[in-house]
């Protein structure tokens, strides 16, 4: 970025009067380092998941630091919270690079801030690094100057597709959040699930941070469904299965899309035995950051997602050191040409550079929390 759209990009911030008054958390080293800008939902109603997230951007820059840095120097690692809001994320981003001039932006978790995060970042030539979200419109921006760590919603739709298939669930309805998210995994949905020979019902986008949504539950259950398909994010999926169970609508089987997210934060007795896809943990040799994890927080994962921001972070890292300069194209290019050996698995990236291949796992919900079938 030039130091020109470095001001334009402050001096936007500035006019619009929204320069940010959110504590950045500097995970810092000394000296003159690359820095890395993380966007994070820290409150609001993905909090739970926000702070799992955190957690992997803690244990990378430790990686990161203790193999040598990016280019002999410390990497330091700034992170916002964005409170789940799209507003509230573009004004972080534009404090990351013009304030702290941050090389490299990552974030945020729901697609409908990360869509417009990347697209402002790539208007001003800022490399992006998607961590967390997945709607197929993330393919687009960006102007060649960002890539994703994790697979988009088409191919998490054709594996849940087969799964709820498999069992025979021909009828469903299906409710998702209406934003840029909820509008991709619809569309694949559909698709994927009607040329399994699934019929839907109805289809239906919620609006987000209502106290009740039982009026929506009401309205799906008069079509007496095979299967109640869902997702939402933590508080928000909290009312949702709530609300269900006192309907007495969990006698009808539900899926929840990316069923981590969906049942962090539900009641127990709400999401007890629920069935779901996930994008996977940890890769087929990735035992080693299942033990890293634990030994620091002594516990296992709280979701799926912080994985993908260790591997965000380290890859980034790897591609700088390869590139051998900070400069947005130059890394880019090496990142492309990378194998990256992650924590979710082996990565590599597209043509969009976007993941080339996920693994998913489907799963169901014991105790609270997920377990592999």
């Amino acid at each position: 970025m030039t130091e020109l759209n470095r001001r334009q990009f402050l001096a936007s911030a500035t006019a619009a009067g929204v320069a940010s008054t959110l504590p950045s958390r500097v995970l810092a080293g000394a000296g003159n380092p690359a820095t890395f800008g993380l966007i994070l939902p820290l409150t609001g109603a993905s909090a739970s998941v926000g702070e799992d997230m955190r957690r992997g951007a803690e244990l990378a820059l430790e990686r990161v630091n203790a193999k040598g840095g990016v280019l002999g120097q410390p990497l330091k690692v700034l992170i916002e919270d964005s409170a789940g809001n799209a507003q509230v994320a573009l004004t972080a981003a534009r404090k990351l690079v013009s304030v702290d001039r941050a090389n490299v932006v990552m974030g945020e978790y729901s697609s409908g801030v990360t869509v417009p995060v990347r697209e402002a970042l790539g208007r001003e030539g800022i490399l992006h690094v998607n961590y967390g979200s997945s709607a197929t419109t993330l393919r687009k921006p960006g102007g060649g100057r960002a890539f994703s760590v994790i697979g988009l919603d088409d191919v998490l739709a054709k594996f849940s597709a087969d799964a709820i298939v498999s069992r025979n669930f021909k009828k469903a309805v299906v409710i998702l959040p209406n934003n840029a998210f909820g509008k991709s995994m619809a569309a694949a949905f559909e698709q994927a699930y009607k040329a399994r020979g699934g019929a839907i019902s109805q289809m239906m986008l919620y609006t987000e941070g209502q106290p009740s949504y039982r009026r929506e539950l009401q309205q799906l259950a008069r079509h007496q469904p095979e299967v109640i398909v869902y997702c939402a994010y933590g508080q928000e999926a909290a009312i949702i299965n709530r609300e269900g169970l006192e309907l007495g609508l969990k006698t009808t089987p539900w899926f929840g899309l990316y069923l981590s997210m969906c049942a962090s934060d539900a009641p127990k007795p709400s999401v007890e035995d629920q069935l779901g896809a996930e994008v996977n943990f940890i890769g087929p040799d990735s035992s080693w950051y299942r033990d890293l994890y634990k030994a620091k927080y002594n516990e296992d994962f709280r979701s799926a997602f912080n994985g993908y921001v260790f591997d965000a972070v380290c890859m980034a890292a790897e591609a700088i050191n390869k590139a051998g300069v900070l400069d947005p194209d130059p890394v880019m290019a090496a990142a492309k040409s990378l194998s990256y050996q992650g924590a979710t698995g082996t990565i590599t990236l597209d043509s969009d550079n976007e993941r080339s291949r996920q693994d998913y796992l489907l799963g169901i919900v014991k105790g609270g929390a997920v377990t592999a079938l």
